[in-house]
């Protein structure tokens, strides 16, 4: 097995970047769902809601994060500094909030502008827990980045072409991997190996990672990562042949175990 792609999402719902190596934190990798979203009540504000997001392109640099957007000037957000943190919460129905520093006014207004509705922009300076204590068997600790939940997505070549075909079977297109916007590909595997790794140790080049379970997906794989528009697949075939204890799954959660680097090509292997 080798690792064949390395996406980040800077900003949590905006395009991926796409890397040939990316170092690994032990939230995440870097840069990763550092930056979201969030509306008057400090709730993100993701894909789930606001499907042109996917108009987006987010870019760290030394100047700060980069914006651009179609029909729209771009704009260099500097990192925040020496502003008074906002409670946020990832989702509605999160019970933890987490502190996060405003970006600014010019970036509220360049979102709002692109999305067509009131937004703020901000930073988690500190990745922290935002999960209860307890709520899943392998927790990845109190380090995580605005992820929906855990710091690290895996997925498989082999089981998105399995879903392939069985969408053409039902008289529909594949779709693409961008759909799950995973951090890590992994190539060479069986389809839907990773459904029994549950548990286990991996290791991609030299970095350790445990896989914290599988993936449940929600309607945001239903959306065009390039054009925004949402249909109903492959979300309808997922819960055809994938709805397992209630939940729709695709893709493998994982959580490091130490810091290093990850590299396109790297052998990926079980370790225990």
């Amino acid at each position: 097995m080798r690792l064949s792609g390395i996406t980040t999402y800077p900003v949590k719902g905006c395009r991926g970047l796409v890397h040939g190596a990316a170092d690994v934190r032990p939230w995440g990798l870097e840069d990763d769902r550092r930056w979201m979203l969030v509306d008057a009540e400090g709730i993100g504000v993701t894909q789930r809601d606001v499907t042109s997001l996917v108009r987006v392109h987010a870019s760290p640099g030394p100047d700060g994060l980069l914006l651009r957007a179609d029909g729209h000037p771009d704009l260099v957000v500097p990192e925040p500094a020496d502003v008074t943190p906002v409670p946020v919460r990832t989702f509605r129905r999160r019970v933890l909030r987490v502190d996060a520093l405003p970006a600014g006014p010019a970036a509220d207004a360049w979102f709002g502008a692109v999305l067509d509705r009131p937004v703020r922009l901000v930073r988690l300076a500190r990745p922290t827990r935002h999960i209860a204590r307890g709520d899943r068997k392998y927790d990845p600790g109190d380090q995580v980045s605005f992820a929906d939940a855990y710091p690290v997505l895996l997925t498989s070549t082999a089981s998105l072409a399995a879903l392939g075909d069985w969408l053409v079977a039902g008289g529909a297109q594949p779709v693409p991997m961008t759909r799950f916007r995973p951090n890590l590909v992994l190539d060479d595997a069986p389809a839907w190996a990773e459904d029994d790794w549950a548990g286990r140790g991996l290791r991609i080049g030299g970095v350790r990672f445990r896989a914290a379970g599988p993936s449940a997906r929600c309607l945001v794989v239903t959306t065009d990562q390039e054009t925004g528009v949402r249909g109903r697949e492959p979300l309808r075939t997922l819960a055809r042949h994938r709805n397992i204890d209630r939940k729709i799954l695709f893709g493998l959660n994982l959580v490091p175990l130490e810091a290093g680097r990850v590299r396109l090509g790297d052998p990926v292997e079980l370790t225990d």
